[in-house]
Formats: structure tokens, sequence, C-alpha cells
């Protein structure tokens, strides 16, 4: 028999959906499959099932989307070179099941879904909610800025009016508030269950719900074991959204990007998550399996000079770095040509378009003038640190950075640290003085790329560096409506000084490679995990 699937139906439909066909589009998969299990494979480590606790990696991120749910969501569009992706332009209910926005931009109020319930049948309550919202506030860390960046700071904001009221009360009104409602952070977590394992050392519950999820969300976890599966079991009563197609879902870690090929070519699996560039090109040409590339928006893979460490507090070490680097070489080794270059840009900046190239491009003489004028002209040593999770990019591009480098007496070995351990040492203790990072900002605004990555003290800003008009720029934008005739000239300046200052020199924007055989409604999301919400049986 054949089935209308997500994908087709955007073909059918030209590609051209109003806002009356979405929810049937995405009810067609409640259908479709039910009863069935898919089985994916990653290569990554899932370290915790709680996105709030200290050192959860990207991973992890996965359960918040999965087995939680938020307020609202985003819509969904064709996605470049097929499939489908999130649309950040549309927001969608998912708990509530309306809201209004005050005339001034300050309150808003959000009525939730009567028959939402969390997976122990109790009613998910505004109570419910403010807990969740105070918890992520309070809790410290990468959860509560990126809060912040909504303008969600305490608290005090948050108001249960009755069991099924919300109303958040702003300082000033921002572009931000609406979609950061739809990230993974703001999950709703059955604050009943959490507080009665909550103790006075640990009063958000983070050692029970770094193990034991407590949502309302469309999938239940059955089982986790670290470092090797994670399943997922539906569940029947949500009202989040379309019921999913399959019953389980079973995520399995793989670590040999050749096994998980070799799986998915012979459809012993169903899907094989963020492939290597060099697979995706090749499995684009196998029977029987489909594939995915999406440009990521808002992320670009960059070297980071950590500029705690003294030779890269030198502007002139950073930009002999910037001259060195082979980009097109490591393009094509390491990308395998997927995605868009992010060097040889012009030296004027004209627009606000985000990412976007830098003025530097490989030129050694330079690289030899500006290491001469620097304090460092002898060369000096230093490790150059990898993920092992991210070693099908990180490792082809750090050979060949060491390579160049070497031809400026900078002698650099290569550190790889294992993927579970990647964020904490990178990004939570900031401890790696040359490293290779690749953040993508969630809302899709450069100032909020700049808000994560360049403020002092903020999670991406891996280079622990400092600039006092960026600091500034970056509060005075990050909640300026787009079209106020202040913002660009602000943003164009922030564009400027990175380029000057280089704390992070841009490499390449990538995209994110999913292989499917077997399966279909594959949707992209900025986060880069796998919602397994919209899966179903492929047709045939």
């Amino acid at each position: 028999m054949t089935q209308t699937s997500r994908r087709d139906f955007l073909k059918l439909s030209g590609g051209t959906l109003g806002a009356a066909m979405l929810p049937f589009l995405k009810a067609i998969p409640a259908h479709a499959a039910s009863g069935e299990v898919l089985v994916a494979v990653t290569g990554q480590t899932i370290n915790s099932l709680d996105l709030h606790r200290t050192g959860t990696n990207r991973a992890s991120y996965q359960v918040a989307v999965n087995c939680y749910d938020r307020l609202v969501s985003f819509g969904t569009k064709p996605a470049p070179g097929g499939g489908l992706s999130y649309d950040y332009s549309v927001i969608e209910p998912e708990l509530a099941e309306s809201w209004t926005i005050s005339d001034d931009g300050l309150t808003m109020t959000f009525k939730l879904k009567p028959d939402a319930t969390f997976w122990d049948g109790s009613k998910v309550t505004a109570a419910d909610v403010k807990w969740s919202f105070d918890r992520a506030v309070s809790v410290g860390g990468f959860p509560t800025v990126q809060m912040k960046a909504g303008g969600l700071q305490r608290p005090e904001q948050f108001v249960a009016v009755d069991a099924e009221t919300f109303v958040i009360r702003l300082d000033r009104p921002s572009k931000l508030t609406l979609p950061d409602l739809a990230v993974p952070v703001p999950f709703i977590i059955n604050s009943a269950v959490a507080k009665a394992n909550a103790t006075e050392a640990d009063p958000w519950a983070m050692e029970y719900l770094h193990t034991t999820p407590a949502g309302s969300g469309a999938y239940k976890v059955a089982a986790w074991q670290q470092g090797q599966q994670l399943v997922y079991e539906r569940n029947d009563a949500w009202v989040g959204g379309p019921l999913p197609a399959y019953k389980r879902v079973v995520l399995r870690e793989v670590p040999s990007p050749a096994t998980r090929r070799a799986l998915i070519e012979r459809g012993d699996v169903q899907m094989s998550f963020n492939i290597p560039n060099k697979d995706a090109a090749e499995l684009s040409a196998k029977e029987g399996v489909t594939v995915y590339s999406t440009p990521i928006e808002n992320c670009i893979h960059c070297l980071c000079p950590n500029t705690a460490f003294e030779p890269f507090r030198d502007a002139n070490v950073r930009k002999a770095l910037a001259y060195a680097i082979p980009y097109e070489a490591i393009f094509q080794t390491a990308a395998y040509g997927r995605g868009a270059p992010m060097w040889g840009g012009p030296a004027e900046i004209a627009d606000t378009a985000w990412p976007r190239r830098s003025p530097y491009m490989t030129d050694m003489a330079k690289a030899k003038e500006h290491m001469a004028a620097s304090g460092f002209a002898s060369g000096f040593e230093v490790p150059l640190s990898i993920s092992l999770g991210l070693a099908d990019w990180m490792e082809p591009t750090a050979l060949l950075l060491q390579e160049s480098f070497g031809e400026l007496g900078i002698r650099t070995e290569i550190e790889k640290i294992p993927g579970a351990n990647w964020r904490t040492a990178a990004l939570v203790e900031k401890r790696l003085p040359l490293h290779l990072e690749n953040f993508g900002g969630w809302l899709n605004t450069p100032d909020y790329y700049f808000f994560w990555a360049y403020k002092e003290g903020h999670l991406f800003n891996s280079s622990n560096y400092r600039n006092e008009e960026v600091e500034r720029l970056v509060d005075e934008s990050l909640h300026m409506a787009m079209d106020d005739p202040a913002y660009a000239p602000k943003i164009k300046r922030l564009f400027e000084i990175a380029f000057e200052d280089l704390p992070r020199i841009p490499l390449w924007q990538p995209a994110l490679n999913v292989a499917m055989n077997g399966a279909a409604g594959y949707e992209f999301w900025f986060h880069r995990q796998l919602d397994v919400r919209p899966l179903e049986k492929a047709t045939s």
C-alpha cells in the first residue's frame, strides 16, 4: 500500500502550506505504522537525561525534545536540499493551546491545554510550568543564560494564575522571547515528582532527573544504558501534537562510522544520524538509501585561540593563524565540499547577513609577516584539541592545521578528548589553549550568536574573549527589533570587531547529514539533535 509521507505531501502541495493545512500534514503519520519499532544509530554519547544539569552534552538535548513538552514549538517547512526543516518564522502550540501578548509587549498570557497530562496521569498545570521555569532561570550555566537571552531571568516574572493560565512578565519587549520558549531548555517537568525526589542539597532534583525523566512528552524513556543505547516508548496520551507513528524508537550508540555505514547500507537500521560528510557523499548514490544534508543555520565551524593563554593574547599571532589556515584543503578533505565556505569574503561589511565569510584567506606570506611582528616570532608549542565525538571533521582539519602552523614555528600536538568530556573541557572549564569548535545559535539572529560566543563568561565563548564594545553592542541589539534603524549599524560594527580581534576564526558553515533506509519523515532542527516524533515508515 502506498502512503503519503510528510515529504511527499510537501511535494504534492508545491512546497506551500497554509496554517490550516499543517495540522493535517502532521497527523498523517499517526496511522502510518502504529506498533512498529524504528532503530537508529548515532556516534554520539548521551551523558544525561536532564538538559539543565551542568555538563550535560549536546547529544543529550534530544531527551528534552522527545520526552518533555514546551509551551510552544516551531512550524515545519521544506528544507534546502530536500526533506523538512523547522520554520523559525512560525510558532505553533504545544502545551499551550493559545496565548496573547499585551500591547506594550510586556505581558504574555498562556492558556494550557486542559487535557494535557504527565506520564503518571496527573494534570499538567500552570504551577508545573512555573516550577520548571523557576528551575531553568535558577540552576545557572547554560539553561539560565539561554532563558536570559529571551528576557526570562527571575522566578518573579512567572505567575501561575490558575491551573490552566500561566503569565510571563517581561522587563522589556524582545524579539527573542516567544522563539526562546520553543527551544529545548524551557521544558515542563512534573513538579510533584521532582519535589518528591529533591533534597535540601539538591532542591531542583538534579540527581533524580539525571536518570529518570518526569515529563508529558511524546515519548518516555523505557531504558538507558549510557554509552550503549536509549530506548524511547511512545506516550499514547500525548496531546502536544499528533501521535507519533512508532511505538518504540531504539537509539544505539555506535562509535565506528564504518559500522554505522554498514548497518544503514544493509537496512539493518532505519536511520543513521549525523553521518560523516564522506559517507553522506557516497551513500547519496546508494539505492534504497536517502541522504539529507541540511545547512545548519547560524552555525560555523571555527578554530578558537584561547585568549587566557599568553601567545593568543597577541593579535598578530591570531592573525598569523588566520592567514596560515589551508581553508580550501580543509573544506574538501573534512567537509567533502558540503556546507558553505566561511573565508575569503569582502573587507567591506555592507549588510547584516550571517553567517558571513571572514576577509581572511590562505596567504602564508602574510601569516609569516604577522608572526614576525608578534612577540612570538620564534614560535611556540601548544596542544591543538579536538573532540573524539566529532573526529570525522575535527581530526582531518587538525592534521592540516598542524602542518601549516608548523611553517610558522608553531608546534602542535593533537590532543584527542573523549566526546563525553569535551563540553566540560572546552566550554565549561574553558581550559583548552587552541581548539576546534562548532557553536550554532538556536535563535536565528546574528546578535544571538554573538550573545553566546563573544560575551565574557558565556558558555560558547571558549576563547575567554572580552571586548567592552562587544559587551555593550550585544546588550543593546539582542532584544531590538531587526527593522529598528539602529539595529544594522550595531550588527555591522560587531562583525568588524569580530574579524579584527579574531577570538574565533571561521572555517566553514557545516551541514547536518542523516541517512535513512526504510523510514521517512525526518525533520531538521536548529539544535542538531534527533526529533523522533515525526518519523514514519517509508512508503513503497
